[in-house]
C-alpha cells in the first residue's frame, strides 16, 4: 500500500467520475489506520478539482482533519488535488479492462481498481465487497505484474479473473455506489469554485514550468563544450559506460536509438568486463550483439582495429552505487539526489533495453518505495508525501534494484 500521506484521486462508479482523497495507512501510536475523505456517514465526492479545493479550504469538518499530516497537506500548492495518472481508478470500467489482453496497461489498471475497491469497502465496513475480495483469492494475483500473465497458463488465470468480475462485480458496484455521497455543486459559491478553479490551474503551470525549466537545464549542460563531443564514441553514437557497485566496477558500453537505449549485449544480458583493455580487445573479434546492427559499429571496430580508438568514459556515463544503501538508511538528507537519480537512470535503461517490466513490476510490489524514490528524485507526483522514519525497508528495495542490475551482467 501506498506510503504518501494525503493522495488526490479520481474514482468512477454508477454516477460517474468525481474526486476525492485518501490516506492510506499509517501508523499512529502503534495502531494502523487508514481513510478516505468523508464524514460520519459516507465518502465524500466532488465533481470537479475545484469543488474538492474549496471544501477543504472552507474549513468544514471531515474524517481527514484528525490525520497527523492534514495541515502539511492543506498548506501545499492549489494543485494537491489534482490526482496523478496513477491514481485515477475507473471501477466500473474494470470489466473492459479484463475482456482486453493482459497487457501491461490493463493489468496496472485491474490491480489498481482492485485495490481501491478494497479500500473503500475496508474504511466504510461494505460488507458485500469485503465478502466477495475475502472469497475470491484468485484476484490477489493481478497485482503480480505483466509476467505473471504471460504464456498460456497466464492467459487462463487472466480469463478465470474476468469470468468472477463478470458474474460479481455489478454487485460490488452498487454495494460501493452506497458509500459514497457526491456533493451537489449547488452547496457551492459559484464565484468561490470559478477561483479555486483558476488556482488550480496557476499551480498546474508553475509545476510544469519548473519541470520544463529542470529540463532545459538537462539539455544545455550535455550540450555544453566537451572534448569527449570529438571522439569516436562521439561521431558513432555509442558511449562507453563503467558501473561501479560495492566498489567493484565494470565496462560495458551503450547507445540510443531514439529514446530506446542498447546495450552491449544480447538476450537482455549486459555484456560487461572488470577492464576497458579486455572490452576492447573483445569488440575487436565479436560481432553477435545488439550493438553489431547499429549502423556506426563498424566505425568503432576500423578505428579499435587501427589502434586509432582511445577508450574514453565520459563523466555522464559513470555511475557509482557506493554508499546509497548505508546514505539511505541515515535520512534523506544524506543522500546525494543527483548520484541517486543517474543509478536510477542505467536501472531503468538496462529493463528498457531488456524489453521486460521488471521495473514497474517491481515499483508495483514496493508501492512505499516507489514514492520515497519519487520524493528524493522531486517528482511532483509524490506531492504531500514525506518519508519517515525508519529508512531500512527503502535501503532494502534500492539493495533490490541493484541486484536486479547485476543480474544482467555478463561478469561481475
Amino acid at each position: 500500500m501506498s506510503s504518501r500521506a494525503i493522495v488526490p484521486i479520481q474514482i468512477s462508479l454508477t454516477e460517474g467520475d468525481f474526486y476525492t482523497l485518501w490516506a492510506p495507512k499509517w501508523r499512529q501510536q502503534g495502531t494502523e489506520w487508514q481513510a478516505l475523505l468523508g464524514d460520519d456517514d459516507s465518502i465524500l465526492g466532488f465533481r470537479t478539482e475545484a469543488e474538492l479545493l474549496t471544501f477543504i479550504e472552507s474549513e468544514k469538518p471531515h474524517d481527514l482533519t484528525d490525520h497527523p499530516q492534514w495541515e502539511e497537506f492543506n498548506q501545499g500548492p492549489a494543485n494537491r488535488v489534482s490526482p496523478d495518472k496513477r491514481d485515477v481508478y475507473d471501477l466500473i470500467g474494470t470489466p473492459e479492462f479484463l475482456a482486453g489482453r493482459p497487457s501491461h496497461e490493463n493489468i496496472s489498471a485491474v490491480a489498481r481498481n482492485f485495490q481501491m475497491a478494497e479500500v473503500i469497502a475496508t474504511v466504510t465496513a461494505a460488507q458485500h465487497t469485503n465478502i466477495f475480495f475475502a472469497s475470491h483469492s484468485l484476484l490477489r494475483n493481478a497485482s503480480r505484474g505483466l509476467d505473471h500473465f504471460a504464456g498460456e497458463q497466464g492467459m487462463q488465470e487472466w480469463t478465470a479473473i474476468g469470468r468472477i468480475i463478470l458474474t460479481n462485480w455489478q454487485g460490488v458496484i452498487e454495494d460501493l455506489d452506497d458509500q459514497v455521497r457526491i456533493v451537489s455543486s449547488s452547496e457551492f459559491d459559484e464565484e468561490t469554485v470559478t477561483a479555486a478553479a483558476s488556482k488550480i490551474s496557476t499551480a498546474k503551470q508553475a509545476a510544469e514550468d519548473k519541470r520544463k525549466e529542470l529540463e532545459d537545464k538537462r539539455k544545455a549542460q550535455k550540450e555544453a563544450a566537451d572534448p569527449y563531443d570529438g571522439s569516436a564514441w562521439a561521431a558513432a553514437g555509442i558511449d562507453p559506460v563503467k558501473i561501479t557497485i560495492d566498489s567493484r566496477s565494470v565496462y560495458t558500453l551503450r547507445t540510443y536509438l531514439g529514446q530506446s537505449p542498447v546495450f552491449l549485449g544480447k538476450w537482455g544480458e549486459i555484456f560487461t568486463f572488470p577492464s576497458s583493455k579486455q572490452l576492447m580487445r573483445w569488440i575487436m573479434e565479436n560481432d553477435d550483439h545488439d550493438l553489431a546492427q547499429v549502423s556506426t559499429w563498424e566505425d568503432l571496430v576500423t578505428a579499435a582495429n587501427a589502434g586509432e580508438l582511445e577508450f574514453m568514459v565520459h563523466s555522464d556515463n559513470q555511475y557509482s552505487f557506493n554508499g546509497i544503501v548505508r546514505d539511505i538508511t541515515k535520512g534523506p538528507e544524506a543522500v546525494d539526489t543527483e548520484q541517486m537519480s543517474r543509478c536510477y537512470e542505467v536501472c531503468a535503461d538496462a529493463a528498457d533495453w531488456a524489453g521486460d517490466d521488471s521495473i514497474n513490476s517491481f515499483m508495483l510490489a514496493n508501492p512505499r518505495f516507489q514514492d520515497y524514490l519519487g520524493y528524493m528524485l522531486g517528482s511532483t507526483e509524490t506531492a504531500g508525501y514525506v518519508p519517515s522514519k525508519p529508512y531500512n525497508d527503502h535501503a532494502e528495495a534500492w539493495k533490490g534494484l541493484e541486484e536486479m542490475l547485476t543480474k544482467r551482467f555478463s561478469k561481475f
